[in-house]
């Protein structure tokens, strides 16, 4: 009698467990029926969080999970195709935007010395400029935009910052750049001293963006880490770093879109070749 017990409860428990995998594979690819919709919709973020919740209760489902990796790939080539349509939309769009906005710049490079030109707005060209202190800006083709600290005077200050401030006590500044000859660089010459500190990229991100948000107030620029000394900036040269400024932004925009273009490319020809094999 014991032992046609023991028999029957083995054979319950698995006629239970039978049951129980059937039940969790019938949940299993009822989710990616639902992810496989969702694609069809082109409802990638939908279709995506249905294949996570595959993954993360449905394990032991291996046909399931086999079938919605291959899913998976799919919604990303498509959603990287989409990255390549938006960026070939963009992309005229902001080239129209640069070439319009480079008519008030001289564009300078030295093919022997420079693989990257620079964007200069015409009225802070160094010939234009000799023997006074201003605040400096360009741009290379690339996006990235850099501020300069020009002093020009009898005796030098030994300045490595720039601090920039309006009246009502708002101010902004940049990273201290040391004394090396190239970003901060000075000599002398018949008896008077040019000093010129260069910040870019980063270095130069919150004083840029703050002369560009207070371009219509009298901004007050301190050359610190020296001798006490300062400027008010310039009219003109307010309006050079705002265009400097607007022309960073459409470069640095069709710069990041053309990277991404060419990685997009990549991985669609990494996913077509996973999409040709079978899945393991």
């Amino acid at each position: 009698m014991k032992i046609h017990l023991k028999i029957l409860f083995l054979l319950f428990t698995a006629l239970f467990l039978m049951s129980s995998c059937d039940d969790r594979r019938k949940k299993a690819e009822a989710l990616f029926v639902q992810a496989q919709e969702m694609y069809e919709k082109a409802e990638y973020a939908s279709a995506k969080q249905m294949i996570d919740s595959i993954h993360t209760n449905y394990r032991g489902e291996i046909d399931v999970l086999k079938a919605s990796l291959r899913l998976m790939r799919n919604i990303e080539k498509k959603e990287t195709e989409r990255n390549i349509a938006f960026c070939d939309s963009m992309i005229p769009v902001r080239m129209h935007e640069r070439d319009s906005l480079i008519k008030g710049f001289n564009f300078e490079k030295d093919p022997k010395y420079n693989d990257i030109g620079m964007y200069i707005w015409k009225t802070q060209t160094i010939e234009r400029n000799i023997q006074r202190c201003y605040i400096r800006s360009g741009v290379n083709e690339e996006g990235r935009m850099y501020l300069a600290s020009v002093f020009y005077g009898g005796k030098g200050l030994g300045h490595t910052g720039l601090r920039v401030s309006t009246p009502d006590g708002l101010y902004a500044e940049t990273p201290a750049v040391a004394y090396d000859g190239g970003k901060n660089f000075r000599f002398t010459d018949m008896g008077a001293t040019t000093e010129v500190v260069t910040y870019d990229g980063e270095n130069c991100e919150d004083a840029v963006k703050f002369i560009y948000s207070n371009r219509n107030e009298r901004i007050k620029a301190e050359y610190t880490g020296g001798k006490p000394y300062f400027i008010y900036i310039l009219d003109g040269d307010k309006q050079a770093v705002c265009k400097t400024f607007e022309l960073a932004m459409v470069l640095n925009d069709i710069q990041k879109m053309n990277e991404l273009k060419k990685k997009s490319a990549h991985r669609i020809a990494y996913l077509n070749q996973k999409l040709l094999q079978p899945t393991k």
